[in-house]
């Protein structure tokens, strides 16, 4: 959610005139992110998220903004997009396909308590449950063809011991064929920071420009990489058991293969956001307010996840 694109008052006021928002009082640019550019918008009517959309072709669009229209329908944490008065969710602002969605209440945690991550678990087997009504397909754009071409480009800025730990685990995945595994819905980025609470109870989650259809219990492997590690890479154990049970026990359970798959899963998505990181701190892109992420976070997981294989199916105990 970087700024790329700068958006002036005036350029601003005219684009919120194809909406039935009242009047801008203000706006500014959020720095967090690093895929689109966002601003938060306030008007006489209420308080918005604009987001112009940097990357993505205006076609793939509509799954994500229909999807947490879907979501919210079903009374699920979700910002409901605007429709402008013409009923679309989609405009041009400044050559860029763009929308305003609800803003939602509540702050993202760094520290998440058991309750936190339960609430998590809950929403990631209920987005799960509600996916199969839901009637868009969109394949995930970071899977393995995706994880192989940008490992490729990453290659030659890695020491040899961080290349020859990118190219085992390429070779271990390669070995893995998932076709027995449940797919549907997936969110594929719900970290901490796309997740807003008061107190202990969770009133949004953000950030859907990754969603897709793919294997479920990835998603729930990239949820605990990062709501549940320490700084070392080690998981916090009873985080990622509030997670799981209430995702197992109330909406979901967990299958004989999906249980022998977790750990596969775990150093999948370690190894994808690895690659993202890297991506994007060694070809970063031009923007006006830009945040990298530190891609040593994800290396050290993916080494903690590949050292502890056979251990972490223990975490469904």
């Amino acid at each position: 959610m970087s700024v790329y694109t700068p958006v002036s008052r005036q350029e601003l006021q005219k684009f919120l005139g194809h909406y039935s928002l009242g009047e801008l009082r203000h706006f500014e640019g959020i720095s967090e992110g690093i895929e689109n550019t966002n601003y938060f918008v306030a008007t006489t009517k209420g308080e918005f998220v604009l987001t112009l959309f940097e990357w993505l072709e205006p076609a793939q669009l509509p799954y994500f903004l229909e999807l947490m229209a879907f979501l919210s329908e079903k009374h699920m944490p979700s910002a409901h997009p605007i429709a402008d008065k013409s009923g679309n969710y989609l405009r041009q602002l400044n050559g860029k396909a763009s929308a305003l969605v609800q803003r939602l209440t509540g702050t993202s945690v760094t520290a998440p308590t058991e309750r936190q991550c339960f609430a998590i678990g809950e929403f990631i087997g209920r987005m799960h449950t509600a996916g199969a009504q839901f009637r868009l397909h969109r394949e995930n754009d970071r899977g393995p063809r995706w994880w192989k071409n940008t490992a490729a480009k990453v290659q030659s800025t890695l020491s040899a011991e961080d290349a020859s730990l990118l190219r085992r685990e390429l070779e271990y995945q390669s070995q893995f064929r998932h076709h027995r595994l449940s797919r549907g819905v997936i969110h594929a980025d719900l970290f901490r920071d796309n997740a807003l609470f008061v107190g202990d109870r969770l009133t949004g989650v953000i950030d859907f420009y990754y969603a897709c259809n793919d294997v479920l219990i990835y998603d729930l492997a990239v949820t605990v990489n990062d709501w549940c590690n320490s700084d070392n890479g080690d998981i916090y154990p009873d985080r990622a058991r509030a997670i799981l049970r209430a995702y197992a026990q109330r909406y979901r359970p967990i299958e004989p293969d999906e249980l022998d798959a977790w750990p596969v899963m775990l150093r999948a998505a370690a190894l994808r956001f690895w690659l993202s990181r890297l991506h994007d701190m060694h070809f970063p892109r031009q923007g006006e307010i830009t945040h990298i992420k530190d891609p040593d976070v994800f290396k050290r997981i993916l080494r903690h996840r590949v050292e502890h294989t056979d251990a972490l199916r223990h975490l469904w105990n």
